[in-house]
């Protein structure tokens, strides 16, 4: 398990899927702001490819986020879009609405940029979002992420189009432990 100072990010276990789809994906309007296409329901049961892992995929790497406490599943996290040719890849996260504002985003965040960074010898990482994710933008920026873009009216969430904020951070400029 990667430990930072709260959470944990461990390998995604069978009995978490449920769980996940209930807690993130069965809240359609904060899973259509985190998902590139437009929510659908999933049968009870269903193997979602979104939460399953497939250890040969070489571009993802998922994680299960728990609560260092008490080992409470509290979300997921992951790299997606692995290039290890030009080292680099992008952050995803998403936690139940129970963990949201207790600062456990950050910690997720710092954990992925030493996986990245340490651990695969990543030189640079990337964080799309939403433009009013304010949650998500300050955890990116607590950890040193710059904001590199607004990408105008580019996603499609609930009937309407929204900015997202492309945030990069360099191995060169990553002070482990910096969270503003």
């Amino acid at each position: 398990m990667l430990k930072g100072t709260r959470v944990g990010l461990r390998a995604r276990h069978e009995d978490d899927l449920p769980i996940l789809l209930t807690e993130l994906h069965d809240d359609v309007v904060n899973s259509s702001r985190s998902e590139g296409g437009p929510w659908r329901p999933l049968s009870p049961g269903s193997k979602d490819p979104r939460l399953v892992v497939d250890d040969q995929e070489r571009s993802r790497v998922q994680f299960s986020v728990v609560e260092l406490a008490g080992g409470t599943l509290i979300g997921t996290a992951g790299l997606w879009g692995i290039d290890d040719h030009n080292r680099c890849a992008h952050i995803g996260l998403g936690l139940f609405p129970s963990a949201r504002g207790k600062g456990y985003g950050t910690d997720v965040v710092a954990v992925l940029c030493h996986y990245g960074f340490v651990v695969r010898n990543l030189q640079r990482m990337q964080i799309e979002t939403l433009s009013d994710n304010t949650a998500m933008l300050r955890s990116a920026e607590r950890n040193g992420f710059v904001r590199e873009g607004v990408l105008r009216s580019s996603s499609w969430v609930m009937g309407a189009f929204m900015d997202e904020v492309v945030l990069g951070l360099l191995v060169r400029d990553w002070r482990p432990g910096a969270k503003g």
